[in-house]
């Protein structure tokens, strides 16, 4: 999760970084509340330069509307997850009485579907395409009895968790557990001396990404699914990912916006995942240190596995097997 929602970091932010890093202690106290209304401004404008499709007419509607229709035949199931996608993302835009409102009302449904807006209340800021991806993961997992439970590093809210937890629901698993990982104190300060990819990183400023364990817990048991399935691992990755007490995983997922968190969460856990199981990354394409803390993994650990796009941040691979075809 980033500050300005993982649009590309810009010359302006990167000038604000290296500015704070040259002030005294006292001086960037002073200088916080300023920086931090400029990136909130600035998290909105680059997720405007982020956008792939045109704005919307006025008069229009977000095309997410029709492309999430689902078909005729949908199972329950497929309908309960859908409706569950909907209300972690809040996706209820509807058009104003004018025709400007129209097209503002549908550039921020599409913002929201696209996972490039913060929401106010939303328990996840991931958007359909990130959901319907981790929804897929699920599933095979599921079908092909891949063992091992369900992790994501870095929760916010913890709307791709509760996500998790509904769709073993929907899919018929009584005995995967999901395991919600966060500090819950919000990200760590950049530790440079060893991770000097996150240099200039302010994500740590950000009060609004620490939600608060009892929050996160609060927000499950709203959906009914706060239960002994789910398991709260409380701390900075480097205290508790090498010690969690989880054998196997199928679904890895890992949203930890930082070189340190990203190569800290692969190098304890995907040892732990079983052939057949899914990795999945949510900063790849919107943080470059993110991005490189993956590459350099996959170089140290030898994965060769294909790396596939989910949209325009999230990617993605399956631990080789050589009993079934991945996909």
């Amino acid at each position: 999760m980033q500050l300005y929602r993982k649009g590309a970091r810009s010359t302006q932010v990167s000038e604000i970084s290296q500015l704070t890093h040259k002030r005294s202690a006292s001086t960037v106290s002073v200088f916080r509340p300023v920086a931090v209304r400029i990136l909130r401004a600035l998290r909105s404008i680059t997720a405007r330069f982020c956008r792939r499709e045109a704005p919307a007419s006025a008069g229009t509607i977000s095309p997410w509307d029709e492309q999430r229709v689902l078909p005729d035949n949908a199972s329950l199931g497929d309908r309960y997850l859908d409706l569950v996608k909907r209300q972690l993302i809040r996706y209820d835009f509807r058009p104003n009485s004018d025709s400007a409102g129209d097209a503002a009302s549908a550039r921020r449904a599409t913002d929201r579907a696209e996972g490039r807006d913060w929401p106010p209340v939303a328990e996840t800021m991931i958007g359909f395409r990130r959901l319907d991806n981790l929804e897929m993961c699920i599933r095979k997992v599921v079908n092909d009895g891949v063992p091992g439970d369900l992790i994501e590093c870095g929760v916010w809210r913890g709307g791709a968790t509760i996500f998790m937890r509904a769709a073993l629901d929907a899919f018929g698993n009584a005995d995967k557990l999901v395991w919600v990982a966060d500090s819950f104190q919000g990200l760590p300060r950049p530790d440079t001396a060893n991770y000097p990819a996150d240099k200039g990183d302010l994500s740590s400023w950000f009060d609004e990404l620490a939600i608060p364990l009892e929050e996160v817990k609060s927000n499950f048991a709203r959906y009914g699914l706060l239960d002994d399935r789910v398991r709260f691992l409380e701390g900075w990755f480097k205290d508790t990912l090498a010690t969690v007490p989880v054998e196997q995983l199928s679904v890895l997922r890992i949203d930890g916006d930082l070189y340190q968190s990203t190569i800290e969460a692969l190098r304890n856990l995907y040892p732990k995942v079983a052939p057949g199981g899914y990795v999945i990354i949510d900063d790849f394409g919107a943080i470059e240190a993110c991005a490189q803390a993956v590459r350099d993994y996959r170089a140290e650990d030898g994965v060769t596995e294909e790396l596939r796009k989910i949209d325009w941040t999230g990617v993605y691979w399956r631990k080789n097997n050589s009993s079934r075809p991945m996909i």
